[in-house]
């Protein structure tokens, strides 16, 4: 009953983790859910709370597929809803593959039918999940930079521009940690979906903000940040 007090006593908005985060900057949200590629444009904030959305190898849901080698393709399609995904991508081209590709952006799910011959494609998500083995290579943006790096990815983090108070942030991670406890429960709410779900949100994803973690965020902030402002993602 904890979790529900604290959901009742809060709006709760479902937004793409971009606009939520447009929200934050601009004093229309206490707190939100932060993809990691965001926080070198905000000028100053705080992390809450000792967990996240990464992953500590493979994650599944943010792949890049081609019929080719990376360096045999001329294009990548990017995927419009993950400013993180496509900004790891770009630092997995420079300092992994040392490789330079051509980017296209999109607007709908419609580049996907775009992805073979020499033309490569992230995709993100569910959209990721249900391609599985369809086209010749797939590459795991999250198994790569832990093939990079020996660190995990965190893809976003629970972040204010304002202190919490402490207690709030006691209660926030509990009604987050009760959420953890049902994640079987969750799962199963969704198996229509995916058949591989349950093992997704049990196995690919990592929920808590490890000091690996924090040093891996770390390690891609500084990454990202390298990069001339006109080229940030």
């Amino acid at each position: 009953m904890q979790g529900e007090d604290f959901l009742n006593s809060h709006e709760l908005l479902l937004a793409y983790p971009s606009k939520l985060s447009g929200m934050l900057a601009a004093g229309e949200l206490d707190v939100a859910l932060v993809p990691a590629a965001l926080l070198t444009e905000l000028k100053s904030y705080n992390i809450l709370t000792n967990y996240c959305i990464g992953a500590n190898k493979e994650v599944g849901s943010v792949c890049v597929f081609s019929e080719k080698p990376l360096n045999q393709v001329k294009r990548i399609y990017l995927d419009y809803q993950s400013k993180s995904s496509v900004a790891l991508l770009k630092v997995l081209l420079l300092h992994f593959w040392k490789i330079e590709i051509p980017f296209v952006a999109s607007h709908d799910d419609a580049y996907i039918n775009e992805i073979g011959n020499e033309s490569a494609g992230l995709v993100i998500g569910d959209r990721a999940l249900h391609i599985g083995d369809r086209f010749a290579y797939r590459y795991d943006l999250a198994e790569v930079w832990n093939e990079m790096t020996g660190l995990p990815f965190v893809f976003a983090v629970w972040v204010s521009l304002k202190p919490m108070d402490e207690n709030w942030i006691n209660q926030f991670s509990g009604f987050i940690e009760i959420g953890l406890e049902h994640i079987d429960e969750i799962a199963a709410g969704h198996e229509n979906e995916f058949s591989g779900i349950r093992k997704y949100y049990n196995e690919n994803i990592s929920y808590r903000l490890t000091d690996k973690h924090r040093e891996g965020l770390s390690l891609f902030c500084k990454l990202l940040s390298e990069f001339p402002p006109t080229e940030n993602i």
